[in-house]
């Protein structure tokens, strides 16, 4: 699960096919902007950034799988070369800016990552000038656009497909529920921006201190609007390893559940497992990648490294199979701004998806319902823009 990366705004002046790497149905590009040419008749060199040597054990696990990802991808590209050249950022911006500057020397054309937005920020101001883009695997859109593409899953792809599938299940009524932090008061507005795009109505706000004596006092205060202002839905900004547990548990013991207002959540409710037997979340809504294509790639993943993914790796995979697509159609401009959004998207672990000129992106994602423990798919993720969630 990608927790929402610490914000940084930019000054720029200016498997065997588990997945078909191919790029979807061609569509008419949108010509946002420029970038490198390629030689089509040579290996693309492309670096990727990865958190390593910031003497953290864990940046460390998540560098290799970021590397193993992209290796897995490369290697189902069958004829289209990618050189690969991977490069340690230490886990802060300047060194995330140094590699950036140190790959684009050595004839980088495209830089896959960092992940963290601050250095993914600080390697996008770097190449600004030389036209290169990012494709960071940070979720934060404050640090999107310019040279700069977020792959991550963002707060509004995910408000915006569970909008819509809420107000089509005839759920218009919502209630939207937020920690007060950076985090939850961007997922607020994303929520509010997302039903108003689905053409439902937010009925009743309510946000509430991130601690535990703050979730306790604002639980009967949440209660009390859902009834008053006839809410048939609360959807919340909580995570699994923040305000979840406990705040869905004191809904219950103020008696609001799912058979009063649907419980809806903006982030993954089922990461780490263990939150799929509470018993507040039974019942309740999140959206998640298509989990058959996820789970072909950890299969994949676990047979050729002997170890899991990290759950961010995927990434990784899908920035490969989005550069392979498009290098594969032998075209000097395959990794212009404008060759990288066309809107027919791409295909990769995750499902399908496509960048937009502002640098976020959008992803299909399946909609999932907590039932007796287990998550149970209640609306299939589309398999092209022209499908279901769009």
């Amino acid at each position: 699960m990608l927790s929402f990366f610490k914000s940084a705004r930019k000054s720029l002046t200016g498997m065997a096919a588990i997945v078909a790497t191919m790029a979807l149905a061609a569509c008419q590009p949108v010509a946002v902007g420029g970038g490198p040419s390629i030689a089509t008749s040579a290996p693309v060199p492309v670096a990727l950034l990865v958190p390593s040597g910031s003497g953290s054990p864990g940046d460390d696990v998540l560098a290799r799988s970021l590397e193993n990802a992209a290796k897995l991808a490369i290697a189902d590209l069958g004829n289209v070369r990618i050189d690969l050249r991977v490069y340690s950022t230490g886990g802060k911006p300047a060194g995330a800016q140094a590699a950036a500057i140190k790959a684009a020397d050595a004839g980088a054309k495209i830089i896959l990552g960092p992940i963290f937005a601050q250095n993914a920020n600080a390697a996008g101001v770097a190449l600004a000038a030389r036209g290169i883009n990012v494709l960071a695997f940070s979720n934060n859109t404050d640090i999107a656009g310019g040279n700069v593409f977020v792959l991550g899953p963002t707060f509004q792809n995910t408000a915006d497909r569970l909008a819509r599938f809420a107000v089509g299940q005839g759920k218009r009524n919502i209630m939207v529920v937020n920690d007060r932090t950076p985090a939850g008061e961007i997922g607020r507005v994303a929520i509010e921006r997302g039903v108003a795009n689905a053409g439902g109505s937010v009925v009743a706000r309510v946000g509430y201190e991130f601690s535990q004596n703050g979730i306790v006092k604002a639980a009967p205060e949440i209660a009390a609007q859902v009834r008053s202002s006839g809410a048939q839905a609360v959807f919340m900004t909580a995570d699994t390893a923040g305000a979840l547990p406990m705040l869905t548990q004191m809904l219950r013991d103020n008696r609001i559940d799912p058979s009063v207002a649907q419980f809806i959540g903006l982030t993954r409710w089922d990461i780490p497992t263990a939150t799929l037997a509470l018993p507040g979340v039974q019942g309740g809504w999140f959206a998640m990648p298509d989990p058959a294509l996820y789970q072909q790639f950890q299969a994949r993943y676990q047979a050729a490294y002997g170890e899991a993914p990290h759950p961010i790796s995927g990434l990784a995979y899908d920035g490969i199979a989005a550069i392979g697509a498009l290098v594969k159609r032998g075209n000097a401009g395959a990794l212009t701004a404008q060759a990288l959004t066309q809107g027919s998207g791409f295909v990769g672990v995750n499902g399908i998806f496509r960048l937009r000129g502002d640098g976020t992106n959008e992803r299909g994602l399946a909609v999932a319902q907590i039932r007796n423990n287990q998550v149970v798919i209640i609306d299939a993720a589309p398999r092209s823009f022209g499908g279901a969630g769009f």
